[in-house]
């Protein structure tokens, strides 16, 4: 049996949590709190709010950020989510349902992840200091391990567990797919390391969707999470699988109260 990671004092919030985070961040925005566990909730924030604002009035609120260098098509925000102290979201202001919608797949496709590693710096704010590379980690979650309907790419620290344990194993992670050897609260995650320092030149879907038999045409059903190496990136892809209870949301493998930046 492969071992699993000790249960960290700071798991991520449950799904009716997240619904109530939501509900705040609507009567933020006056929505309604009905509106506030509505799938689009993140979209109207992002289309209704930061874009206009910050199309009309130069203001990114209620978002830390709005790039449309590329225009709105090309575009993302930057989005701090009420659950926990450092965790932000890198969000597109293109409609990108999530990790299965085939946009992500396209030719000259926008590669979000690599403004959501730019986006680590509003994690350090938060955490009043700057924090290692392999602190920091960038979640997407499956379709059944999400409660949104827009593409959102969650910003934060890393558990302290995971970072241990990728750090003893960190050398025996290679270029091709392999498993990780342990599981997290009885999920399994295959691993594979990325090369690249920033994530400009490599995006995480299509690594998935060319390198795993099969992904490209269940895309929905994967979760992936990039964690910063002291060289390059480890890229984690879990599999839904309801014989475990596995929604596929490697969000599990991020701490939204950051304890690493209380003890580095």
């Amino acid at each position: 049996m492969p071992a699993a990671f000790s249960v960290p004092c700071c798991r991520r919030q449950p799904t009716r949590i997240r619904f109530a985070a939501l509900a705040l961040a609507a009567v933020a925005l006056g929505l309604t709190p009905a509106r506030a566990s509505d799938p689009d909730a993140l979209w109207k924030i992002v289309n209704g709010q930061c874009v206009p604002n910050q199309q009309q009035h130069h203001n990114a609120a209620p978002c830390a950020e709005v790039d449309l260098t590329g225009g709105v098509a090309r575009g993302h925000v930057v989005l701090k989510d009420l659950v926990g102290d450092t965790q932000f979201l890198l969000i597109p202001t293109a409609r990108v349902t999530g990790i299965e919608d085939p946009a992500l797949l396209a030719a000259n496709a926008p590669n979000y992840w690599a403004p959501a590693w730019v986006a680590r710096f509003y994690v350090f704010a938060r955490a009043h200091h700057e924090l290692p590379r392999d602190a920091v980690g960038l979640a997407v979650n499956s379709t059944q391990g999400r409660s949104q309907n827009q593409l959102h790419i969650h910003v934060d620290c890393v558990r302290p567990d995971l970072r241990r344990y990728l750090a003893r194993r960190a050398r025996r992670i290679g270029q091709r797919w392999a498993d990780l050897g342990e599981t997290v609260d009885g999920h399994r995650y295959l691993a594979i390391r990325l090369a690249s320092g920033d994530l400009a030149g490599v995006d995480p879907f299509v690594v998935l969707a060319r390198n795993i038999p099969a992904a490209r045409q269940h895309m929905g059903n994967w979760t992936l999470v990039a964690v910063g190496m002291p060289h390059g990136f480890v890229l984690l892809a879990g599999h839904v699988n309801p014989a475990t209870h596995d929604p596929g949301s490697g969000e599990e493998l991020l701490d939204h109260d950051c304890a690493l930046a209380k003890t580095l």
